[in-house]
Formats: structure tokens, C-alpha cells, sequence
């Protein structure tokens, strides 16, 4: 009896250590100090499950203080405050059914929402679910529960709901391991691995991916969603619309933590119940992927490097000398004149001539583009004669006039200055500019382009945005032969800018280490208080949308262009892109 109590005592003493830990101090090189001062609690482990050595107090959450129908006011607790800013003392709960997709928003009014226009369309389905709530120990926690088996598919009485303007936390228990999604990261498999503390980022970077090791970097797109097969074989399916930067910890139990750094936490649950189902009502909610014209599902022959049009004839002929199917050719930025959009390079003389003969073959034609444009060629003239928007600084005082005073069509403009490809620095078109001027001068773009090589269809890149050797003294080009030392544009990364410097950076930054090393949600792309659409819109909330908004337009370009259906292939994706392009 004595042998079995201490059995006993050992399994609780091994299972309250092995509990669910919030991350309190995910910022490189913490330690007990650092993690004490936050109040929070400082307990090694050496479980090899990866947990946070320092972790939040039970208690953190919200209360409830009053309800009306299907709205459930929330006040925070007495419980352990968050150290990345002011908790925000009152949220809300709502819910609502979209035939049978459940919605469950957490936030409160007025806040940033992703300007995305979903078609919010529903399919019928025999599974419904339903929000269940408890509160407990001044703790208000919700779970959404499948009639059908009385399973808990999100369960938060985990605890650890935080809110405060650029931090947001959720947790859930889960159903299940069995969770496939997320993303965009390289995974050395489709389902999740749940035997130990994992965190993803979620932010669009010009980031290649590796899957010769776990890496959980984050690559070009960001898509917040996930799909469980729950353990009686059914399924359901989980979309947060938000488009700031994001992660989620996947850990053991199985649990979940999603965490973001802007918006509401806006949940739609799919019912299923099977894996197909729960895709159709997605596709359903978010548009069907467009269907491409027959021709871009053949054979591709893609290459960077060709030295002119010739080699890309060569290679093009070898393939068909060697008796290989051979449907379309794509061309990289090589053809342009120095990598400026809507030009062809002078080793590319005679490529109209030659599309014509692809043709002729039976072949298409795929053009890269880029959306960084060059600010001293005729492209960016007609861009600034029909008042087209890009990408701006948001007072007058923070532009880089030294760079600014460079382009006589940029200067006394608040227009964003960086540097990709192209010799000379760059401008980022708003592709969110509401007064359409930007939709139709890209538009034209294409058309007049067109013209003169006439492609078939169209991939556009670099569009997380990405740009080059943000905030670095000393970026890569300048040690490279094919490439002018161009001024990198720099942020006020140094100060007290909460665009640029948020308490909460997430994993996006911190896996490639802090601001000491030069890690910023800016590295690699904009700077994060840059405005759009007439400075209705913040690049810290829509930096992510980028390539979707990008391929919106872009589709439209095809088909004026084309006249015909085509393809779009975009390398930055969020949900709904599947519309305009594929990926």
C-alpha cells in the first residue's frame, strides 16, 4: 500500500511539471532574472519536450461580466497581467452560424480587420457545432463541441486568453494529434509532431525553404488554419482571419497556442465531417481556386540564368530534339533590361519573333514580374502621371531624402524607396489603393507589355514584399559584381516606434535572433509603419496580404492582356489566393 502511494504521488508530482506552459520569455537569451521580473515562474525542464523554462502563473484570462444572447462581455481577471503592454479590460465574445461554418470572434470594435473579400459561402452539412462556456476560479472559458459525439473540438479552459492591442493569446486543448496545416513552414511530415513544444511563425518573408532539417522558419505566405481528424475518423477544420504577424505552438497534451500581434481573433469552425467535406465548406467560405487554362497544367521548362535569348532557345530545342514533352517555357528575370518590369534586355532582341514560334509549336509563354519598380523609367512615369499609389512613408519627415532627392519623379513624395533587383532603388505599388488608379495602370502595364512579347501567362514574385538589405550598413550587394551599392532603406528600428519595435516581435523575428543581431519584422521587406491606400491601411496589419492583392490585380492584367484565361502563379499566398493564382 505504501509502494502505491508513492507511485501515486510521483505521477502527480511528474504530471504537474509536465503541464501546459505559456511562454513568458520567448525572446533570445532570457533568463531567471529576466523571467522573475515578469513575475511569471522560472522552472527548468529536462523532460525533452522543448518547454518553456519560463512560464506564465495559472490564473491568466478573462471573467465573464455580462451576457446578451449570443454576446458574452468579458473583463480580465485578477490573474497574471502580460508583460507586452496593458491587458485591454474589456473584450467581447460573439458568435454567430454561417449555415453550417461556426463563428467564434474574440476582440473588440473598431479594430483593424483584413480587408480580404471572402465569398463567406456555406455548405450544408449534418454535423453541427455548438459553444459551450464555463467559468470557474474567476475564469471564463469557452469550447466548441460537436453535437453529434459531444466531443470538445476547441477547448479553452486550458487558460492563458490574453488581449491587449499588440498581443492576443488563445489556447486550446485538442481533440487530437492528428492536425495537419498551418503555415507556410517546411515540416518533416504532414501531420504535426505533438511530443514536444514547437512554435511556428506566421509572416511572409523572401525566405527559401529547407526540408533537409527542422527548421521552422517562416517562408513566403501565411495561411492560419488547420484541419484535425478527430479520433472516431471525423474531421473539422479551423480558419482565424487575421493578417498580422502570427504564430502557433503546437505542444503536448495535445494543445494548442495561437498567438498575434494586431487584429480580433476572428474563428470559423468546419463541421466536416469528413476530410472532403471540411475542404469543400473551406473552399466554400474562403472561393474556389480559379481554374487555369488546360495548356498550364502540362510540362514547364524554368530556368534562372539563361545569358540571353539564345541559351533559352537551345535549351528549349534540346528538349524537343530529345523527343521529351515539352508544353511551355518560362522565363525568369533574365529577359529583362536590368531586371526592370515590362522591358526586355538587349540579349533578348527578337523575343516577340520568338514567342511567335513557340506558338506556332503549340507552346506557351510564362513571364516572371517582380512589383518593385524601378523610379526612373518610363514605367514608373506612367505610374506617377496617372496617380497611381505606392507604398508611402507616413509623415514627410521620416523619408530618406537622401535616397528620395535621387529620382526627380520621387522627390518631395512620401513614397517608400528600397532596393531589389533592378540598379536603381524602387517603389512597392499599393495594390490596396481604393481609388483604383494603381489597378488600372498595372493593368495597362501588362497590355502594353503584352504587345510586344506576347505571354500567355504569369508569375509574379518577390511579393511578400521582399526587399533588400533593410536596416543593414553593409547589405549583401554591395559585395556583388551585379549590383550598384545602392543606400538600403532603414526603419526607425532605434527608437520608440511600436510599428517597428512591438513589445511582442513573435518567432518571425526571434528565430533569426534580436534586435542586437539585426532581426526586425522589417528585415527583408518594408518597414512596418509604411502606409497604403491613402494611410487608411498600416503595413504592419496588411503585410501579408501583399501577394494576394498583388495576384488580384494581376489576374485582372491577364486576362485585358490576353483575352483569354491563362495562368497566374504567385510565390506569397493567404487564404482566398487560390482565386486569382497558384502557387
Amino acid at each position: 500500500m505504501g509502494k502505491l502511494t508513492i507511485l501515486l504521488l510521483f505521477a502527480l508530482i511528474s504530471s504537474s511539471i509536465a503541464g501546459p506552459r505559456f511562454d513568458c520569455l520567448p525572446e533570445p537569451n532570457g533568463n531567471q532574472g529576466a523571467c522573475e521580473a515578469r513575475g511569471c515562474i522560472w522552472k527548468e525542464d529536462d523532460s525533452g519536450k522543448n518547454a518553456p523554462w519560463c512560464y506564465f502563473k495559472d490564473g491568466v484570462g478573462y471573467k465573464l461580466d455580462s451576457q446578451q444572447g449570443t454576446t458574452y462581455n468579458l473583463r480580465k481577471n485578477s490573474g497574471p497581467s502580460n508583460p507586452w503592454g496593458a491587458d485591454s479590460t474589456e473584450i467581447k465574445l460573439t458568435t454567430k452560424t454561417i449555415g453550417s461554418v461556426l463563428n467564434v470572434k474574440i476582440g473588440i470594435d473598431g479594430r483593424y480587420e483584413p480587408p480580404v473579400d471572402f465569398p463567406r459561402e456555406t455548405q450544408s452539412s449534418d454535423e453541427s457545432l455548438v459553444l459551450s462556456t464555463s467559468s470557474s476560479n474567476d475564469i471564463f472559458s469557452f469550447s466548441v463541441v460537436r453535437q453529434s459525439s459531444n466531443r470538445k473540438l476547441f477547448d479553452t479552459s486550458i487558460g492563458g486568453l490574453i488581449f491587449s492591442d499588440q498581443f492576443i493569446q488563445i489556447a486550446t486543448y485538442l481533440p487530437s494529434e492528428n492536425m495537419y496545416g498551418w503555415g507556410e513552414n517546411t515540416h518533416q511530415s504532414l501531420r504535426h509532431d505533438f511530443t514536444k513544444y514547437l512554435t511556428w511563425a506566421m509572416f511572409a518573408r523572401d525566405q527559401p525553404p529547407n526540408s533537409g532539417s527542422l527548421d521552422t522558419m517562416n517562408l513566403y505566405g501565411v495561411h492560419p488554419y488547420y484541419m484535425i481528424l478527430e479520433p472516431d475518423g471525423k474531421a473539422h477544420g479551423v480558419l482565424i482571419i487575421n493578417s498580422n504577424a502570427q504564430e502557433v505552438t503546437t505542444a503536448p497534451g495535445p494543445s494548442l497556442i495561437y498567438r498575434t500581434i494586431g487584429g480580433n481573433l476572428d474563428m470559423y469552425f468546419f463541421p466536416g465531417p469528413t476530410p472532403e467535406m471540411v475542404t469543400q465548406q473551406y473552399l466554400k467560405f474562403i472561393g474556389k481556386p480559379f481554374l487555369p487554362a488546360y495548356w498550364a497544367l502540362g510540362y514547364q521548362l524554368s530556368r534562372y540564368g539563361y545569358k540571353g535569348l539564345n541559351e533559352m532557345k537551345t535549351r528549349i530545342q534540346a528538349v524537343r530534339d530529345a523527343g521529351i514533352p515539352i508544353d511551355i517555357g518560362v522565363a525568369d528575370i533574365d529577359y529583362m533590361q536590368r531586371y526592370k518590369d515590362f522591358t526586355t534586355g538587349d540579349d533578348w532582341s527578337g523575343f516577340g519573333d520568338y514567342v511567335k514560334t513557340m506558338h506556332s509549336w503549340g507552346m506557351k509563354l510564362i513571364l516572371i514580374f517582380d512589383p518593385a519598380i524601378e523610379a526612373t523609367y518610363p514605367s514608373f512615369q506612367r505610374a506617377i502621371a496617372a496617380n497611381a499609389k505606392f507604398i508611402e512613408w507616413e509623415s514627410q519627415s521620416q523619408v530618406q531624402t537622401s535616397i528620395q532627392n535621387l529620382y526627380p519623379m520621387a522627390k518631395d513624395t512620401k513614397i517608400m524607396l528600397g532596393v531589389v533587383w533592378p540598379d536603381n532603388h524602387v517603389a512597392f505599388p499599393d495594390f490596396l489603393d481604393s481609388t483604383n488608379n494603381t489597378q488600372n495602370w498595372w493593368i495597362n502595364e501588362f497590355a502594353t507589355y503584352q504587345s510586344q512579347v506576347a505571354f500567355d501567362g504569369i508569375w509574379i514574385d518577390m511579393n511578400e514584399p521582399s526587399n533588400f538589405g533593410t536596416n543593414q550598413a553593409h547589405p549583401w550587394y554591395f559585395d556583388s559584381d551585379d549590383h550598384p551599392d545602392d543606400a538600403p532603406l532603414f526603419c526607425p528600428t532605434n527608437g520608440s516606434n511600436l510599428w517597428e519595435m512591438p513589445p511582442y516581435k513573435t518567432r518571425a523575428v526571434w528565430r533569426f535572433g534580436d534586435a542586437n543581431s539585426g532581426a526586425f519584422l522589417s528585415t527583408n521587406t518594408l518597414c512596418m509603419l509604411a502606409q497604403q491606400d491613402g494611410g487608411k491601411q498600416r503595413f504592419y496589419n496588411t503585410k501579408n496580404l501583399y501577394g494576394l492583392t498583388e495576384a488580384i490585380h494581376t489576374q485582372k492584367a491577364l486576362f485585358k492582356a490576353t483575352g483569354k484565361r491563362g495562368a497566374v502563379v504567385s510565390r506569397s499566398t493567404y487564404p482566398s489566393a487560390g482565386r486569382y493564382a497558384g502557387h
